[in-house]
């Protein structure tokens, strides 16, 4: 019987029923607003609880220097005959976070590639600000002699994934972008940051920004693991300019990517909001929204198992 005060449970169980209306689509959602217009007491669920994940494997793939125009950059291929995947760090990371995803995704029928961009660990230049972040990428894959393949985005990452998308659309399969703003200064975004552009957001921890109070209350291993990976990335970047994306620069910019677009965004994430995505979700003519529940900025490593089966979907299907 549902009284006219809910409890605590009631409303833990109401809000798990919007969680799953939401991840279910509209048809489902309709259904659960007539089912309880009717007075039908329906069952608590949570249709994607968190899970703590064991750490990720250790990274067995083959790794080198590609000795480019201005920059040397580290990188690691798995080889084979596969469609070719692109891995992008975040602005917290390196070609050295991608261990739930690397053999995941090799095992699927990829070639997986990951490397760390101009400045972060293990890749030198003597113009750390010099080119943009998609001509390094260009060389990159012009030294492997890859035409055409996925990119796969987290934060900083997905700039440089829309980027790519939208100045080499011939050698795009597809793009994910994963709990990224995208647009860095677009007025048009304002309106949906409460953290971004604050100054006291300056002094809170990365690891308080970018990963979620689930999994900080639960997976204390692998949040000391992040925050290791996070510093090794970063260290090298002191005082060093930062390298232009060369990514959208407007709304406009992002109404021209014609790839298929995979959006996913962390209902935790205090930065990249899912208002935010959906946002993009209506811009980007081919793209499609997804929300992870219980997860921060850095579903690749928070969510992994849900991450991997989203977008090797995703691929499969669009590519």
């Amino acid at each position: 019987m549902t009284t006219g005060n809910p409890n605590r449970r009631d409303l833990l169980a109401g809000g798990a029923l919007m969680g799953a209306a939401v991840l279910a689509g509209a048809a489902t959602s309709a259904q659960a607003q007539t089912s309880a217009a009717k007075g039908k007491i329906l069952p608590p669920r949570d249709p994607n609880p968190f899970t703590v994940p064991p750490l990720p494997p250790a990274m067995t793939a083959p790794a080198g220097i590609a000795k480019l125009d201005g920059v040397n950059i580290w990188y690691w291929d798995t080889g084979g005959p596969g469609e070719v995947v692109v891995l992008q760090h975040a602005m917290t990371g390196s070609g050295h976070v991608w261990g739930y995803q690397q053999q995941v995704f090799r095992a699927a029928g990829y070639r997986v590639i990951g490397y760390s961009r101009r400045s972060y660990r293990e890749t030198t230049s003597d113009n750390p600000g010099g080119s943009t972040a998609v001509e390094d990428m260009r060389q990159l894959m012009d030294h492997l002699k890859i035409d055409k393949c996925h990119v796969v985005g987290t934060a900083g990452g997905g700039l440089l994934a829309a980027g790519w998308a939208l100045r080499y659309p011939q050698r795009t399969r597809t793009i994910t972008i994963a709990h990224s703003i995208v647009l860095i200064g677009a007025p048009e975004l304002a309106p949906y940051f409460t953290t971004v552009g604050q100054a006291w957001n300056a002094a809170v921890p990365h690891d308080y920004n970018e990963l979620s109070p689930s999994y900080r209350a639960l997976a204390k291993e692998g949040w000391a693991l992040w925050k290791d990976f996070a510093h090794k990335a970063r260290v090298q970047q002191q005082g060093l300019p930062a390298q232009p994306y060369g990514g959208p620069a407007s709304m406009a910019d992002l109404a021209k990517i014609s790839a298929p677009t995979l959006l996913i965004y962390g209902d935790a994430d205090p930065g990249s909001t899912p208002p935010l995505g959906r946002l993009f979700n209506r811009t980007i003519p081919n793209s499609e929204f997804v929300m992870f529940t219980e997860c921060g900025h850095s579903g690749y490593w928070e969510r992994p198992d849900l991450f991997n089966a989203t977008v090797l979907e995703f691929m499969k299907r669009r590519g």
